[in-house]
């Protein structure tokens, strides 16, 4: 009976409250209200990126050459050998005819060398020449084989040349994206520094990838197979989902901002999606599905008519209604020490003070007027998303209303995340109810 007679002494003078300060006669307060509704909620880190195709290859000449003709251009659709441009032979082909006479030389020269060194060791079999002639005719055998080898080496090398890379082929299957070349220019063989791509295609554009620059402080929250939605400028009112697949742990940093690279996989099968469009990202952090929301702008309304002293009594006494008879007791007698020891009245205003700590112990579960503090049905919680991650702490919040009575009240709930204008609410049976969102000027 005794924590009884303690908790009425609190309360009886609340009840009494006027909606101005104390002493002072105002016109009382005209509100505007929201009501507290359920829906759906995720919490974001926003970006921007710029999509890419998956793969693209850069095409090099592999010789050098006048291009003579050119058969593709920008978005036609290639397969893997098909002929992409064409350079000039006239050259090739008359190196051709001067290798050709070559080998033609140097295979005669090594025919009668050949005669030769055979004649050579039948002479040496019978002891008729020495042995020092015999070596000498084999090497100039060797000399002349060797001749006739760098001769049909020149003239496979000519034939390749004019017969495979004076025709410029593509190695993929894929989509000329750009087409650096024109007949009539000159292009540069690869292997010198001055070579440069003629051709880039793209291997498949019905898939493609954003890359995104996430900041340090937010880059701890994104990890492979989150899910992504993204909108375009060029596109208004489409929304494009993809998926992260890599995270780049090379750092970019500009004005001493650290970012990191992030690679999202996207669709394209419509062909909606050009490479080198930017978009706007979001990568979706946590999501609540059929949850109590209420606008932040309640959350954060005071009474402006009220003293720091009196919000901070209601605060206290609305903090007590789904306590035990022993919690009430506790959390009077820290409240009442606190007060006599000095501490800062405006603590219990905006955090709850001793009394949330209490709450958040063994009477945590409890916490809040009108079940503002009970734990989520079971059909709740089961419809959270998969990116729902569990959190390390419990944060009290006020919500201000009128009740039966026609006098201004709070109510303390616990909250859930956040999308910066609307609050998930950890509670049950408040659906519909209308709290105040701002005062009427």
């Amino acid at each position: 009976m005794k924590a009884k007679t303690l908790l009425i002494a609190v309360l009886i003078p609340l009840a009494v409250i006027p909606c101005g300060c104390s002493g002072k006669k105002t016109k009382p307060a005209a509100y505007e209200f929201t009501s507290v509704r359920r829906g759906s909620l995720e919490r974001t880190i926003s970006s921007s990126g710029t999509i890419k195709p998956v793969a693209t290859v850069n095409v090099l000449p592999r010789m050098s050459g006048k291009v003579e003709k050119v058969y593709v251009d920008y978005n036609d659709a290639v397969k893997k050998g098909d002929i992409l441009a064409e350079l000039n032979t006239d050259v090739l082909r008359l190196k051709r005819e001067q290798y050709y006479a070559s080998v033609v030389k140097a295979r005669a020269n090594y025919e009668l060398q050949l005669v030769n060194y055979r004649t050579q060791e039948i002479l040496a079999e019978k002891n008729l020449i020495s042995e020092y002639e015999l070596k000498t005719n084999k090497t100039a055998l060797d000399s002349q084989r060797a001749d006739l080898a760098v001769a049909e080496a020149n003239l496979k090398e000519t034939e390749t040349e004019i017969n495979q890379y004076a025709y410029i082929t593509s190695p993929i299957d894929g989509i000329v994206l750009d087409r650096n070349i024109n007949a009539g220019d000159t292009v540069v063989d690869s292997s010198s520094n001055n070579s440069s791509s003629i051709f880039t295609l793209a291997e498949n554009l019905s898939e493609m990838q954003i890359e995104a620059l996430v900041g340090e402080l937010d880059i701890t929250s994104i990890q492979k197979g989150q899910e992504v939605r993204f909108t375009l400028e060029s596109l208004p009112g489409r929304r494009f989902q993809g998926t992260v697949d890599t995270l780049r742990m090379v750092p970019s940093v500009s004005n001493n901002v650290v970012s990191y690279t992030v690679i999202i996989n996207v669709e394209n099968h419509d062909g909606s999606l050009l490479p080198g469009m930017t978009c706007a990202v979001d990568f979706i952090v946590e999501r609540s599905e059929d949850v109590l929301l209420v606008s932040n702008a309640a959350l954060r309304y005071q009474p402006s008519g009220l003293s720091s002293e009196q919000i901070a009594d209601l605060v206290f006494a609305a903090g007590l209604e789904d306590m035990s008879e022993e919690q009430r007791q506790a959390a009077i007698e820290a409240r009442e020490q606190a007060q006599k020891s000095g501490q800062n009245q405006n603590q219990n205003q905006n955090s709850g003070g001793s009394i949330t700590d209490l709450m958040m112990g063994s009477g945590g579960a409890r916490m809040g007027g009108f079940g503002g503090g009970r734990q989520p049905s079971t059909r709740q919680g089961s419809q959270q998303s998969q990116a729902r991650a569990p959190r390390e702490t419990i944060v009290v919040r006020n919500l201000w209303y009128i009740n039966g009575e026609g006098k201004i009240a709070v109510m303390r709930v616990r909250t859930g995340i956040s999308d910066g204008s609307f609050t998930e609410i950890l509670a049950e049976d408040i659906e519909g109810k209308e709290v105040i969102l701002r005062e009427k000027i």
